[in-house]
């Protein structure tokens, strides 16, 4: 049984978890952090180094105003996003923003799936894994910064 948590020392109201006991993160939630902060810190500099790839993978009726205006936001709001992870106090928010950033760009990645003719150096089995690794990317930012919780994010 775990022990629990008292309001003014009166009666038991929810129990305390190990990681909220030391005040350190279980080890899967701080690599499922690392995992998300490396995508979008590594990804959103590729915005800025790869921007013609980037742009090349904006949907047609998506490229309002310019489609390197597209990548180029996109692309702070990743590294911006990362950034805050490293915070508890900004992690549940990072964590939420990224979550619909990444639906957002989600088009991005069906564009792909859809032509893959346009990307002849990118095997297709490779832009299907990419739809549900994008998928798995989602519950890894909802697992790991503790998103839809009460609770604040731990270490």
């Amino acid at each position: 049984m775990l022990p629990t948590r008292h309001d003014n020392d009166t009666k038991p109201t929810q129990p305390v978890l190990p990681a909220e006991r030391t005040g350190r993160a279980v080890p899967w939630r701080r690599l499922g952090v690392s995992i998300v902060f490396g995508w979008f810190f590594f990804g959103g500099l590729g915005h800025f180094l790869a921007t013609d790839f980037f742009v090349s993978i904006v949907p047609p009726w998506l490229s309002w105003p310019r489609a390197v205006v597209v990548v180029y936001v996109s692309g702070v709001l990743e590294i911006a996003g990362a950034l805050l992870l490293l915070s508890r106090r900004t992690r549940k928010m990072a964590g939420l923003g990224l979550f619909f950033l990444t639906l957002a760009v989600t088009p991005a990645n069906v564009e792909m799936w859809l032509h893959p003719q346009r990307f002849p150096d990118i095997s297709p089995s490779f832009l299907t894994a990419r739809l549900f690794l994008q998928a798995a990317l989602l519950v890894c930012i909802v697992l790991s910064t503790q998103m839809g919780t009460g609770k604040r994010a731990v270490r």
